[in-house]
Protein backbone atom coordinates (compact mmCIF):
# COMPACT_ATOMS: atom_id res chain seq x y z
CA UNK A 1 0.00 0.00 0.00
CA UNK A 2 1.34 3.63 -1.05
CA UNK A 3 2.18 5.60 1.91
CA UNK A 4 0.70 9.36 2.63
CA UNK A 5 3.92 11.98 1.51
CA UNK A 6 3.47 13.16 4.98
CA UNK A 7 7.58 13.18 5.25
CA UNK A 8 7.30 15.95 2.17
CA UNK A 9 4.58 18.04 3.91
CA UNK A 10 7.25 18.94 6.70
CA UNK A 11 4.66 19.11 9.53
CA UNK A 12 5.29 16.80 12.29
CA UNK A 13 2.53 13.99 13.27
CA UNK A 14 0.87 14.57 16.26
CA UNK A 15 0.19 10.88 16.73
CA UNK A 16 1.92 10.25 19.49
CA UNK A 17 1.64 13.60 21.54
CA UNK A 18 -1.23 13.68 24.37
CA UNK A 19 -3.91 15.04 22.06
CA UNK A 20 -4.16 11.19 20.71
CA UNK A 21 -4.91 9.51 24.70
CA UNK A 22 -7.84 8.02 25.58
CA UNK A 23 -10.07 10.30 28.25
CA UNK A 24 -13.20 9.38 29.71
CA UNK A 25 -15.55 11.90 29.46
CA UNK A 26 -18.56 11.60 31.78
CA UNK A 27 -20.03 8.09 30.18
CA UNK A 28 -17.45 8.36 26.91
CA UNK A 29 -14.56 6.65 26.31
CA UNK A 30 -12.73 9.03 24.05
CA UNK A 31 -9.72 7.60 21.51
CA UNK A 32 -8.12 10.93 21.15
CA UNK A 33 -8.58 15.05 22.26
CA UNK A 34 -9.69 16.67 18.95
CA UNK A 35 -13.73 18.01 19.89
CA UNK A 36 -15.10 19.52 16.52
CA UNK A 37 -16.86 22.67 17.23
CA UNK A 38 -19.93 23.64 17.33
CA UNK A 39 -20.43 26.13 14.20
CA UNK A 40 -23.56 27.87 13.21
CA UNK A 41 -23.44 26.89 9.08
CA UNK A 42 -27.21 27.70 8.89
CA UNK A 43 -27.80 24.97 6.46
CA UNK A 44 -31.10 23.29 8.13
CA UNK A 45 -34.21 23.53 6.65
CA UNK A 46 -37.41 26.06 7.45
CA UNK A 47 -40.43 23.76 7.78
CA UNK A 48 -42.52 26.83 9.17
CA UNK A 49 -42.62 29.55 10.87
CA UNK A 50 -40.50 29.72 13.97
CA UNK A 51 -38.77 25.68 12.98
CA UNK A 52 -36.42 24.85 11.14
CA UNK A 53 -35.28 20.79 10.46
CA UNK A 54 -32.36 18.88 10.39
CA UNK A 55 -31.77 17.89 6.58
CA UNK A 56 -29.44 14.67 4.47
CA UNK A 57 -26.98 17.61 4.17
CA UNK A 58 -26.85 17.82 7.83
CA UNK A 59 -26.63 14.32 8.40
CA UNK A 60 -23.67 14.39 5.61
CA UNK A 61 -21.73 17.14 7.09
CA UNK A 62 -21.26 15.91 10.49
CA UNK A 63 -21.12 12.00 9.55
CA UNK A 64 -17.82 13.29 7.51
CA UNK A 65 -16.09 14.24 10.70
CA UNK A 66 -17.15 11.73 12.81
CA UNK A 67 -14.55 9.45 14.08
CA UNK A 68 -13.91 6.66 16.12
CA UNK A 69 -13.94 7.55 19.85
CA UNK A 70 -13.89 11.14 18.85
CA UNK A 71 -16.76 13.85 20.14
CA UNK A 72 -18.59 16.16 18.36
CA UNK A 73 -20.32 19.17 19.31
CA UNK A 74 -23.49 20.14 17.01
CA UNK A 75 -24.55 23.74 16.03
CA UNK A 76 -25.97 25.79 18.24
CA UNK A 77 -29.87 24.23 18.49
CA UNK A 78 -32.98 25.96 19.75
CA UNK A 79 -34.52 24.80 22.61
CA UNK A 80 -38.29 25.79 21.51
CA UNK A 81 -40.06 28.24 19.11
CA UNK A 82 -38.30 31.54 18.74
CA UNK A 83 -35.36 30.81 20.65
CA UNK A 84 -33.23 31.56 17.85
CA UNK A 85 -31.98 34.49 15.93
CA UNK A 86 -30.52 33.45 12.50
CA UNK A 87 -32.29 31.33 9.59
CA UNK A 88 -31.15 27.85 8.83
CA UNK A 89 -30.47 26.98 12.44
CA UNK A 90 -32.39 23.34 13.60
CA UNK A 91 -34.08 23.19 16.84
CA UNK A 92 -34.93 20.52 19.01
CA UNK A 93 -38.39 20.40 20.12
CA UNK A 94 -40.67 19.27 17.05
CA UNK A 95 -41.26 15.35 16.11
CA UNK A 96 -39.61 16.03 12.61
CA UNK A 97 -36.33 18.12 14.20
CA UNK A 98 -35.52 15.04 16.69
CA UNK A 99 -36.57 12.20 13.28
CA UNK A 100 -34.28 14.61 11.45
CA UNK A 101 -31.60 14.88 14.05
CA UNK A 102 -31.91 11.20 14.57
CA UNK A 103 -30.26 10.43 10.75
CA UNK A 104 -27.49 12.62 12.00
CA UNK A 105 -26.58 10.75 15.56
CA UNK A 106 -27.09 7.33 14.10
CA UNK A 107 -24.55 8.02 11.04
CA UNK A 108 -21.86 9.65 13.37
CA UNK A 109 -22.64 6.24 15.98
CA UNK A 110 -22.29 4.31 12.93
CA UNK A 111 -18.73 5.24 12.63
CA UNK A 112 -17.97 4.91 16.33
CA UNK A 113 -18.30 8.46 17.33
CA UNK A 114 -19.89 10.71 19.87
CA UNK A 115 -22.26 13.99 19.44
CA UNK A 116 -23.60 15.83 21.89
CA UNK A 117 -26.24 18.65 20.80
CA UNK A 118 -25.41 22.13 21.74
CA UNK A 119 -28.72 24.05 22.69
CA UNK A 120 -29.81 27.73 22.97
CA UNK A 121 -31.74 30.52 23.52
CA UNK A 122 -30.22 33.53 21.66
CA UNK A 123 -31.82 36.31 23.97
CA UNK A 124 -31.75 39.56 22.68
CA UNK A 125 -29.97 38.68 19.80
CA UNK A 126 -33.04 37.68 18.10
CA UNK A 127 -35.14 39.93 16.42
CA UNK A 128 -39.21 40.39 16.75
CA UNK A 129 -39.13 39.21 12.88
CA UNK A 130 -37.53 35.87 14.05
CA UNK A 131 -40.32 35.91 17.32
CA UNK A 132 -43.65 35.58 15.31
CA UNK A 133 -43.24 39.89 16.67
CA UNK A 134 -42.60 39.39 19.84
CA UNK A 135 -40.47 41.78 21.48
CA UNK A 136 -36.84 40.14 22.70
CA UNK A 137 -35.94 38.72 26.04
CA UNK A 138 -32.96 39.39 28.13
CA UNK A 139 -31.91 40.01 31.73
CA UNK A 140 -32.56 44.01 31.13
CA UNK A 141 -33.70 46.21 28.61
CA UNK A 142 -30.66 47.03 26.95
CA UNK A 143 -30.17 46.49 22.98
CA UNK A 144 -27.01 45.35 21.58
CA UNK A 145 -25.24 48.00 19.07
CA UNK A 146 -26.03 47.78 15.50
CA UNK A 147 -28.63 46.31 13.53
CA UNK A 148 -30.13 42.53 14.09
CA UNK A 149 -29.59 39.98 11.70
CA UNK A 150 -32.78 40.51 9.89
CA UNK A 151 -31.41 44.27 9.44
CA UNK A 152 -33.63 46.17 11.64
CA UNK A 153 -32.23 48.16 14.22
CA UNK A 154 -31.42 46.80 17.75
CA UNK A 155 -31.93 50.34 19.60
CA UNK A 156 -35.41 50.60 17.61
CA UNK A 157 -36.95 46.97 18.93
CA UNK A 158 -35.16 46.51 22.48
CA UNK A 159 -35.60 43.54 24.06
CA UNK A 160 -37.55 43.87 27.87
CA UNK A 161 -36.18 41.99 30.99
CA UNK A 162 -37.60 38.65 31.38
CA UNK A 163 -40.15 37.82 34.14
CA UNK A 164 -38.65 35.52 37.24
CA UNK A 165 -41.31 33.27 35.73
CA UNK A 166 -40.37 33.42 32.62
CA UNK A 167 -36.68 32.50 33.98
CA UNK A 168 -38.15 29.28 35.50
CA UNK A 169 -40.42 28.39 32.45
CA UNK A 170 -37.38 28.58 30.48
CA UNK A 171 -35.25 26.76 32.41
CA UNK A 172 -37.44 23.84 32.70
CA UNK A 173 -37.62 24.31 28.80
CA UNK A 174 -33.60 23.45 28.93
CA UNK A 175 -34.61 20.17 30.59
CA UNK A 176 -36.85 19.51 28.27
CA UNK A 177 -34.73 20.13 25.08
CA UNK A 178 -32.30 17.59 26.97
CA UNK A 179 -34.75 14.84 27.34
CA UNK A 180 -35.25 15.84 23.20
CA UNK A 181 -32.03 15.76 22.21
CA UNK A 182 -30.96 12.55 24.20
CA UNK A 183 -34.42 11.17 22.34
CA UNK A 184 -32.87 11.71 19.20
CA UNK A 185 -29.48 9.70 19.50
CA UNK A 186 -27.57 12.48 21.66
CA UNK A 187 -24.74 11.39 23.76
CA UNK A 188 -25.57 14.38 25.77
CA UNK A 189 -25.87 17.74 25.46
CA UNK A 190 -23.85 21.00 26.06
CA UNK A 191 -25.53 24.35 27.38
CA UNK A 192 -24.70 27.42 25.60
CA UNK A 193 -23.72 29.73 28.31
CA UNK A 194 -21.57 31.85 26.25
CA UNK A 195 -20.93 34.58 23.47
CA UNK A 196 -23.47 37.13 23.92
CA UNK A 197 -26.13 34.52 24.10
CA UNK A 198 -28.81 34.78 27.05
CA UNK A 199 -27.41 32.71 29.46
CA UNK A 200 -24.40 35.23 28.89
CA UNK A 201 -26.53 38.28 28.70
CA UNK A 202 -27.09 37.50 32.11
CA UNK A 203 -23.63 36.97 33.25
CA UNK A 204 -22.10 39.79 32.23
CA UNK A 205 -22.57 43.27 34.56
CA UNK A 206 -22.69 45.30 31.17
CA UNK A 207 -26.04 43.53 30.30
CA UNK A 208 -27.82 42.61 33.37
CA UNK A 209 -29.00 45.35 35.23
CA UNK A 210 -31.70 43.65 37.20
CA UNK A 211 -32.22 44.41 41.02
CA UNK A 212 -33.78 41.44 41.64
CA UNK A 213 -33.03 37.45 42.72
CA UNK A 214 -31.05 37.62 39.11
CA UNK A 215 -29.09 40.58 38.90
CA UNK A 216 -26.65 42.48 40.98
CA UNK A 217 -24.00 40.58 42.59
CA UNK A 218 -22.20 38.08 40.64
CA UNK A 219 -24.26 35.25 42.79
CA UNK A 220 -27.32 36.54 41.55
CA UNK A 221 -26.28 36.71 38.06
CA UNK A 222 -24.95 33.03 38.03
CA UNK A 223 -27.96 31.86 39.09
CA UNK A 224 -29.88 31.52 35.71
CA UNK A 225 -27.12 29.42 34.33
CA UNK A 226 -26.91 27.43 37.70
CA UNK A 227 -30.07 26.53 37.40
CA UNK A 228 -29.79 25.30 33.92
CA UNK A 229 -27.11 23.11 34.50
CA UNK A 230 -28.98 21.77 37.44
CA UNK A 231 -32.10 20.80 35.36
CA UNK A 232 -30.77 19.76 32.80
CA UNK A 233 -28.09 17.03 34.66
CA UNK A 234 -31.45 16.38 36.35
CA UNK A 235 -33.26 15.24 32.89
CA UNK A 236 -30.79 13.58 31.56
CA UNK A 237 -28.03 12.55 33.75
CA UNK A 238 -24.99 15.14 35.23
CA UNK A 239 -22.50 12.56 33.18
CA UNK A 240 -24.22 13.69 30.11
CA UNK A 241 -24.45 17.07 30.22
CA UNK A 242 -21.73 20.22 29.80
CA UNK A 243 -21.73 23.89 29.23
CA UNK A 244 -19.93 26.73 27.20
CA UNK A 245 -18.87 29.80 28.70
CA UNK A 246 -16.89 32.83 27.10
CA UNK A 247 -15.70 34.78 30.63
CA UNK A 248 -13.27 37.13 28.14
CA UNK A 249 -15.50 37.35 24.67
CA UNK A 250 -16.84 40.71 23.24
CA UNK A 251 -19.12 38.90 20.80
CA UNK A 252 -22.95 40.61 20.72
CA UNK A 253 -21.69 43.64 23.34
CA UNK A 254 -20.60 41.83 26.48
CA UNK A 255 -17.88 42.92 28.42
CA UNK A 256 -17.78 42.21 32.21
CA UNK A 257 -15.91 44.36 34.98
CA UNK A 258 -14.27 41.87 36.35
CA UNK A 259 -14.43 38.60 34.47
CA UNK A 260 -11.59 36.83 36.20
CA UNK A 261 -13.34 37.00 39.48
CA UNK A 262 -16.66 36.45 38.68
CA UNK A 263 -16.13 33.42 36.44
CA UNK A 264 -13.88 31.84 39.02
CA UNK A 265 -17.11 32.48 41.53
CA UNK A 266 -19.04 30.46 38.79
CA UNK A 267 -16.79 27.81 37.96
CA UNK A 268 -16.21 27.31 42.05
CA UNK A 269 -20.34 27.15 42.34
CA UNK A 270 -20.20 24.76 38.85
CA UNK A 271 -17.04 22.73 41.13
CA UNK A 272 -19.14 22.41 44.50
CA UNK A 273 -22.47 21.07 42.53
CA UNK A 274 -23.75 17.79 44.24
CA UNK A 275 -22.07 14.69 41.98
CA UNK A 276 -25.92 13.84 40.38
CA UNK A 277 -26.28 18.06 39.36
CA UNK A 278 -22.36 18.27 38.49
CA UNK A 279 -21.30 18.65 34.76
CA UNK A 280 -19.07 16.35 32.87
CA UNK A 281 -17.58 19.13 31.37
CA UNK A 282 -17.17 23.08 31.08
CA UNK A 283 -15.81 24.39 27.80
CA UNK A 284 -14.20 27.97 27.63
CA UNK A 285 -13.58 30.38 24.74
CA UNK A 286 -9.68 31.51 25.34
CA UNK A 287 -9.40 34.98 25.97
CA UNK A 288 -7.00 36.07 22.43
CA UNK A 289 -9.74 35.02 20.68
CA UNK A 290 -12.73 37.36 19.36
CA UNK A 291 -14.85 37.38 16.39
CA UNK A 292 -14.03 41.28 15.29
CA UNK A 293 -10.26 41.66 16.85
CA UNK A 294 -7.19 39.91 16.31
CA UNK A 295 -5.41 38.08 19.01
CA UNK A 296 -3.17 41.09 19.69
CA UNK A 297 -5.92 43.75 19.65
CA UNK A 298 -8.11 41.78 21.85
CA UNK A 299 -5.57 41.43 24.86
CA UNK A 300 -4.53 44.99 24.40
CA UNK A 301 -8.08 45.51 24.92
CA UNK A 302 -8.89 43.44 27.51
CA UNK A 303 -5.76 44.98 29.44
CA UNK A 304 -6.76 48.46 28.99
CA UNK A 305 -10.18 47.92 30.81
CA UNK A 306 -9.25 46.16 33.93
CA UNK A 307 -7.97 45.64 36.88
CA UNK A 308 -4.78 43.97 37.93
CA UNK A 309 -6.20 42.13 40.45
CA UNK A 310 -8.77 40.82 37.06
CA UNK A 311 -7.61 40.24 33.54
CA UNK A 312 -5.05 42.81 32.98
CA UNK A 313 -2.29 40.63 34.86
CA UNK A 314 -2.32 37.50 32.90
CA UNK A 315 -3.83 38.93 29.61
CA UNK A 316 -0.54 41.06 28.70
CA UNK A 317 2.07 38.70 29.67
CA UNK A 318 3.87 36.83 26.49
CA UNK A 319 2.76 32.99 28.47
CA UNK A 320 0.81 31.78 31.04
CA UNK A 321 -2.25 34.12 30.62
CA UNK A 322 -5.87 32.52 29.63
CA UNK A 323 -8.26 29.80 31.49
CA UNK A 324 -6.10 28.68 33.97
CA UNK A 325 -7.32 30.01 37.12
CA UNK A 326 -10.80 28.42 36.12
CA UNK A 327 -9.45 25.02 34.71
CA UNK A 328 -7.94 24.74 38.64
CA UNK A 329 -11.13 25.16 39.95
CA UNK A 330 -12.89 23.23 38.16
CA UNK A 331 -10.06 20.15 38.89
CA UNK A 332 -11.11 20.08 42.53
CA UNK A 333 -14.92 18.89 41.77
CA UNK A 334 -13.45 16.28 39.02
CA UNK A 335 -14.92 18.46 35.73
CA UNK A 336 -13.47 18.13 32.58
CA UNK A 337 -11.84 21.44 30.78
CA UNK A 338 -12.54 21.97 26.79
CA UNK A 339 -10.67 24.65 25.72
CA UNK A 340 -11.52 26.66 22.65
CA UNK A 341 -10.34 29.81 20.77
CA UNK A 342 -7.51 29.43 17.71
CA UNK A 343 -6.04 26.46 18.21
CA UNK A 344 -4.04 24.61 15.47
CA UNK A 345 -1.63 21.59 15.33
CA UNK A 346 1.42 23.58 16.63
CA UNK A 347 -0.20 24.98 19.93
CA UNK A 348 -3.25 22.02 20.85
CA UNK A 349 -1.15 19.38 21.84
CA UNK A 350 1.37 21.65 23.88
CA UNK A 351 -1.86 22.97 25.88
CA UNK A 352 -2.34 19.10 26.32
CA UNK A 353 0.39 18.11 27.78
CA UNK A 354 0.89 21.13 29.87
CA UNK A 355 -2.73 19.65 31.71
CA UNK A 356 -4.21 22.99 30.98
CA UNK A 357 -6.85 21.34 29.43
CA UNK A 358 -8.38 17.64 28.42
CA UNK A 359 -9.74 18.12 25.43
CA UNK A 360 -9.28 20.98 22.48
CA UNK A 361 -11.63 22.34 19.93
CA UNK A 362 -11.31 22.48 16.74
CA UNK A 363 -13.33 24.87 14.24
CA UNK A 364 -12.30 26.44 11.42
CA UNK A 365 -10.04 23.65 10.49
CA UNK A 366 -12.67 21.19 11.06
CA UNK A 367 -15.16 22.97 8.80
CA UNK A 368 -12.48 22.64 6.35
CA UNK A 369 -10.93 18.58 6.76
CA UNK A 370 -13.64 16.38 7.54
CA UNK A 371 -10.72 14.08 8.41
CA UNK A 372 -9.25 16.57 10.76
CA UNK A 373 -7.94 13.65 13.35
CA UNK A 374 -5.97 11.42 10.92
CA UNK A 375 -4.20 14.89 9.28
CA UNK A 376 -3.04 15.94 12.68
CA UNK A 377 -2.17 12.40 13.42
CA UNK A 378 -0.31 12.09 10.48
CA UNK A 379 1.38 15.33 9.63
CA UNK A 380 -0.54 15.56 6.60
CA UNK A 381 -1.48 19.12 4.50
CA UNK A 382 -4.46 20.52 5.97
CA UNK A 383 -7.30 22.00 3.43
CA UNK A 384 -7.21 26.21 3.40
CA UNK A 385 -11.35 27.14 4.75
CA UNK A 386 -13.31 29.79 2.96
CA UNK A 387 -14.55 32.54 5.49
CA UNK A 388 -17.31 33.13 3.07
CA UNK A 389 -18.97 29.92 3.44
CA UNK A 390 -18.87 29.80 6.72
CA UNK A 391 -22.43 30.78 7.57
CA UNK A 392 -25.04 29.30 4.51
CA UNK A 393 -23.79 29.23 0.98
CA UNK A 394 -25.76 28.93 -2.80
CA UNK A 395 -25.69 26.08 -2.55
CA UNK A 396 -25.61 25.16 0.49
CA UNK A 397 -22.87 22.04 0.09
CA UNK A 398 -20.65 24.73 -0.95
CA UNK A 399 -18.02 25.65 1.60
CA UNK A 400 -19.97 22.48 3.42
CA UNK A 401 -19.99 18.94 2.31
CA UNK A 402 -17.44 19.87 -0.20
CA UNK A 403 -14.06 19.83 1.46
CA UNK A 404 -12.28 16.39 0.24
CA UNK A 405 -10.70 14.13 2.47
CA UNK A 406 -6.90 13.39 2.53
CA UNK A 407 -6.20 11.46 -0.80
CA UNK A 408 -2.87 9.13 -0.58
CA UNK A 409 -0.64 9.50 -3.44
CA UNK A 410 0.77 6.73 -4.92
CA UNK A 411 4.86 7.00 -5.64
CA UNK A 412 5.47 6.50 -9.44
Amino acid sequence: MPKADSPASGFKPLQDTALFTPLKLGRLNLEHRIVQAPLTRMRATKEGDGVTVPNDLNVEYYSQRATKGGLQLTEATDICKYASGYPGVPGVFTPSQIAGWKKVTDAVHAKGGAIFCQIWHTGRASPASFRGGAQPWSSSDLPMNGNYFDGTSCAEFPPRPMTVEEIQETVKEFGAAAKRAVEAGFDGVEIHGANGYLLDQFLHDNVNKRTDAYGGSIENRSRFPLEVIQEACKAIGADRVGIRLSPFNYFQDTKDSNPSEHWDYLCEKIAALPTEVRPAYVHMVEPRFDEVLDEQAKLDALSAYTSAKGVEAEATKKTRHGLYSFRDILKKGNVKFIAAGGFDRDNSAPKVEAGDADLIIFGRWFIANPDLPKRLAEGLELNQYDRSTFYGADPPQKGYTDYPAYEVKAKA
